[in-house]
């Protein structure tokens, strides 16, 4: 059958009440930027549906691009046809006749917002069925466990015939929670915050530190894959990226060892601040999972989260590394995060860091050289990259700072 539509159901966004038009404008938006090279497509939206008008457009790219998109319970393949009951039973048994082989078994499930068709869903199902039976050799109906649900959607402007469903992520459209500053290594643990906080309807501007020459142009090019693989799930995102190779040699220059890991998520959490700030960021955004490094017990993050006042959100925090993994793979950044270059995170790791630090010794320590002058010029210094979805190219944005 050569379905001409594609049809979009919104799952949580249909619990927003008066707010829905918010958080439905900006799902279309989000499908325009995912499908922004597929032409001959047009997309409208009611209350509880979107459409996707395919024209000769290609159905597969687009299939797979929705499936990554936040908002969408799921979506189906469907034939546009007239508010008449023998199109509509035209149209359903095409759709099933691919279908028709020995031990196949379907059923209708009809589905009337326009109350004055002059069929309620029974009569829908119990007739558009019959004529399904009548006119197939060897399907047989199956009403609580079939092989093929007909789906027929009678609305006021047309109805619609579907014979499968898509499974989508679910969550809320990136954009409608806001923004956020996605600190962003080369790691399993910071892209599967970032999607997971994604999925929670929060845009993410990603901040990457970078040390060279300690750490390579490789090391770049990894973090520059793991946010175009993070753009799949909402569209385009800004890549900053940190000069931080002086910032962190002051660090081991100044600081003692045991604490040099602490103090190195300070300055990189107080730069990450800043430029959260200048973005419009409300938050910050980190891959740390309780107790899984030094860095990430109670007492550090204490002492590192003292330098801002802001939220610092820790979508993994409850999670242990078979599910951070576990995850990643299914969001596809697994084996971009394995490759074998080190990011500023793993260069001048301490012997025996601190598990157990303390602020104000942190703070003593750092109080005897002025790091704002070296946080300034790093931010100033700072390269944004435009990460575009499907695009094998980047833009070079000047610095925003």
């Amino acid at each position: 059958m050569k379905y001409d539509h594609i049809l979009i159901r919104y799952g949580e966004i249909s619990t927003k009440g008066q707010n829905r038009k918010k958080f439905v404008s900006r799902l279309r938006k989000n499908i325009k930027s995912v499908l922004y090279d597929v032409l001959g497509i047009e997309i409208v939206h009611t209350r509880d549906r979107m459409y996707i008008q395919l024209h000769d457009a290609d159905e597969k790219i687009i299939i797979e691009r929705l499936r990554k998109v936040f908002g969408i319970q799921s979506f189906s393949l469907a034939q546009k046809v007239e508010n008449d009951i023998e199109k509509i039973k035209e149209a359903a048994l095409e759709a099933l006749k691919e279908y028709d082989k020995e031990g196949v078994t379907f059923k209708v499930s009809s589905r009337r917002s326009f109350k004055d068709f002059p069929y309620d869903t029974n009569g829908l199902n119990q007739t558009i069925g019959a004529h399904l039976l009548r006119n197939t050799k060897k399907l047989t109906v199956d009403v609580r466990n079939p092989d093929v649900n007909v789906k027929v959607e009678v609305r006021n402007e047309a109805t619609y015939i579907m014979s499968g469903d898509y499974e989508g992520l679910g969550g809320l459209p990136v954009g409608t929670s806001g923004k956020a500053a996605l600190m962003l290594s080369g790691g399993l643990d910071s892209p599967v915050a970032g999607y997971l906080t994604m999925k929670r309807g929060v845009e993410i501007e990603a901040v990457h530190f970078f040390s060279p020459p300690f750490t390579s142009e490789r090391a770049k090019e990894k973090v520059v894959d793991l946010t175009k693989e993070l753009t799949k799930y909402g569209g385009s995102i800004k890549l900053h990226i940190v000069p931080f190779t002086e910032i962190q040699q002051l660090v081991h220059k100044q600081v003692p060892e045991n604490y040099t890991m602490t103090s190195t998520r300070r300055m990189m959490l107080k730069i990450a601040d800043k430029i959260r700030e200048q973005n419009g960021g409300l938050a910050i955004v980190t891959g740390e999972s309780l107790g899984q490094v030094a860095s990430q017990t109670l007492d550090s993050m204490v002492a590192i989260n003292d330098v801002t006042s802001i939220p610092v959100l820790r979508p993994l925090i409850a999670t242990d590394k078979t599910e951070i993994i576990s995850v990643s793979k299914k969001i596809n950044t697994y084996d971009i995060s394995i490759r074998p270059y080190e990011d500023c995170c793993t260069i001048f790791t301490p012997v025996a860091p601190k598990t157990r630090p303390k602020l104000e010794k942190v703070q003593r320590y750092e109080e005897f050289v002025d790091f704002d002058e070296l946080i300034e010029k790093a931010v100033n210094e700072t390269e944004t990259i435009l990460i575009q979805p499907n695009d094998s190219s980047n833009s070079i944005e000047e610095s925003l700072f």
